[in-house]
C-alpha cells in the first residue's frame, strides 16, 4: 500500500526542523568561532580566552540576553588560566560593557599572577570592569577607535563618588539614613577599589606614586562612568598600549554580530576596500 504525506505531515515535518534551526545555527556559529580562536592561537604562541558581551541571537522567548562580567565569567577565565603553563602568554580578547566588581577583581588577580606575558586585547570597548582587568595586563592592544572607561565603584545604579558627594553637600538632618548609610558604603567601595587598581600596577612595574595617582584619576569619579579613554588617554596616564590587532581577532568578532532586528540598523559593503588611484599615487 503506497503512503502519500499529508499536508499535516509536512507541515509538522516543517515545524520540526524549524525548532532545531537555531540550535544547529548556534551549534555551527560556536565550531567557527574555536577554529578562529585556534588560528590566533597559532600565529601567537598563547594561549587565547575570550570574554565577549553582546546579545545573543540565540533568546529566551524572543528577548536577548543581555550580558555583563559576573561570577561564571571569572570562574572560567581562571580555570582557563590555571590549564595555561606558567610560562605561556595569554591573550585575553575582551569585549563588555562591565560587571560585578568581585568578578572583575578576581579575573584581574589571576592575570596578574600568571608568570608569562598577558596582553589584553580590545575591539571595541571594555568599559568599567573590562577596563579594571586591562589593567592587569602587560600589554593592551586596542582598534585604533577602541576605548576603556573609569572604573568607579557604582552602588544602586548611582556613582558612589556623586553619593558621597551629594551627603557632603547637605546638613546632616536633612539626609534620610538609608542615604547615610549608601553613603558609607560608598566611600568603602571608593577606598577598595582606589586600593586594588594601585596594587595592580605597581605589581605590573609601575612607580607606586604614579600608581596612585592613576588610580585616583581611573576610580574616583573624575568623569562619567561612560567617559571614554582612547589610546592618547590611556598613554597619558602611563600605559602601555598598542593598536597592532591581529586580522583575525575581527574575524571573530563577525562571529558574535547577531542582530536581534529583521533590519540591523547599520550597512556596508563587507570588504576591504583597495586604495584609490590618487592616494596609492601619492603614497609611492
Amino acid at each position: 500500500m503506497h503512503y502519500s504525506p499529508s499536508f499535516f505531515d509536512i507541515f509538522w515535518l516543517l515545524l520540526i526542523l524549524l525548532s532545531f534551526s537555531p540550535w544547529m545555527r548556534q551549534r555551527m556559529l560556536e565550531a567557527a568561532r574555536l577554529k578562529t580562536i585556534r588560528k590566533i592561537e597559532e600565529r601567537r604562541n598563547s594561549r587565547v580566552i575570550t570574554m565577549i558581551h553582546r546579545q545573543e541571537g540565540f533568546s529566551f522567548l524572543g528577548i536577548p540576553f543581555m550580558k555583563y562580567i559576573n561570577i561564571e565569567d571569572s570562574e572560567r577565565v581562571l580555570r582557563a588560566v590555571r590549564l595555561t603553563p606558567d610560562d605561556m602568554p595569554i591573550d585575553l580578547i575582551i569585549h563588555t560593557p562591565g560587571g560585578l566588581v568581585l568578578a572583575a577583581e578576581q579575573i584581574a588577580t589571576a592575570l596578574v599572577r600568571h608568570k608569562g606575558k598577558v596582553t589584553v586585547i580590545v575591539p571595541h570597548f571594555a568599559m568599567s570592569g573590562g577596563t579594571f582587568i586591562a589593567l592587569a595586563a602587560d600589554e593592551i592592544i586596542m582598534d585604533p577607535n577602541a576605548v576603556l572607561g573609569p572604573v568607579d565603584p557604582q552602588l544602586g545604579g548611582f556613582p558612589a563618588a556623586s553619593i558621597v558627594k551629594a551627603v557632603r553637600e547637605k546638613p546632616l538632618d536633612k539626609v534620610e539614613d538609608k542615604t547615610l548609610i549608601m553613603a558609607d558604603v560608598s566611600e568603602k567601595a571608593l577606598q577598595q577599589v582606589r586600593k586594588k587598581v594601585a596594587q595592580i600596577l605597581i605589581e605590573k612595574g609601575m612607580d607606586q606614586g604614579k600608581a596612585e595617582e592613576v588610580a585616583e584619576e581611573l576610580s574616583q569619579g573624575r568623569w562619567t562612568h561612560d567617559y571614554p579613554l582612547f589610546k592618547e588617554d590611556l598613554e597619558a596616564l602611563g600605559l602601555k598600549v598598542s593598536t597592532e590587532i591581529p586580522s583575525e581577532v575581527y574575524t571573530l568578532m563577525d562571529l558574535y554580530d547577531q542582530p536581534t532586528q529583521a533590519r540591523p540598523s547599520v550597512q556596508y559593503i563587507p570588504v576591504p576596500y583597495k586604495e584609490t588611484g590618487k592616494e596609492a599615487n601619492a603614497s609611492k
